[in-house]
């Protein structure tokens, strides 16, 4: 956990946080929790999509001194949202909306960066999943630059089902593939769009690649396998700016 975060600890604090809708990051629970309590808990966390997480009693001493009673919580510095509360706002404003989806990203310094560029670039939110996700901890912000203070950070239960509900309001969801034919600058990025980056190591998850409208591939001239995703989301971004603005 962050130090420079606030940290929540024990079962009436933690509960009243989740039932209060107080934006938390996640909730960790002792290893050995069981019974009502434990049951209450996850209960919670899958109604207001908080992830949860579970760790030696160990690990909860070395963060806490205290009597934790067994959960503590990570409080979050920014909200969070939902996609079907947001995009609604976008449609009567009038714009096109530009999303993008972090598939798997969980170093916070690539998600602070993505951040950044996404809202220099006019994004209008990251959507990022309650599993495998990079915690919105005091890092990432300070590597986002204020930049997640500004840009709406939705989190979702399921990717795959934000995909759906996403083509279901006509917006055009694309990912990048080294496999794919189609260049990036040779997609239409005047519709409304949603952007899939995927993890460094694993890259966009099949379930989800599949789900995609289209696939394409950043051009490359060197030998490099691959690069950096908060590199490649900026070379995503700044065509789709091109094409928006040209």
């Amino acid at each position: 956990m962050d130090k420079d975060n606030i940290i929540l600890f024990g079962r009436h604090p933690v509960k009243e946080a989740l039932e209060s809708g107080v934006p938390i990051d996640k909730v960790v629970l002792q290893q050995g929790i069981r019974g009502e309590f434990e049951k209450e808990m996850r209960h919670l966390c899958k109604q207001f999509q908080v992830p949860l997480q579970v760790v030696p009693k160990e690990g909860m001493n070395r963060i806490s001194r205290g009597n934790h009673q067994g959960v503590m919580a990570l409080q979050s510095p920014v909200p969070f949202y939902k996609i079907d509360d947001l995009l609604p706002g976008l449609f009567e404003q009038s714009k096109i909306p530009l999303l993008l989806l972090l598939d798997g990203i969980t170093d916070v310094r690539n998600f602070g960066a993505i951040a950044r560029t996404a809202e220099c670039c006019g994004a209008h939110a990251l959507v990022i999943s309650m599993k495998k996700s990079a915690s919105v901890n005091a890092e990432a912000m300070k590597t986002s630059a204020g930049a997640l203070n500004k840009i709406p950070v939705c989190r979702e239960g399921s990717l795959v089902h934000a995909i759906e509900y996403l083509q279901l309001c006509g917006i055009c969801v694309i990912a990048s593939d080294l496999k794919a034919t189609k260049a990036l600058f040779e997609m239409d990025m005047k519709q409304g769009l949603a952007i899939v980056l995927g993890s460094e190591g694993e890259g966009i998850s099949p379930a989800i690649a599949e789900k995609a409208n289209e696939l394409f591939v950043i051009p490359q001239l060197g030998t490099t396998d691959s690069l950096n995703v908060s590199v490649a989301a900026g070379m995503m971004l700044y065509e789709v700016m091109r094409q928006r603005m040209g």
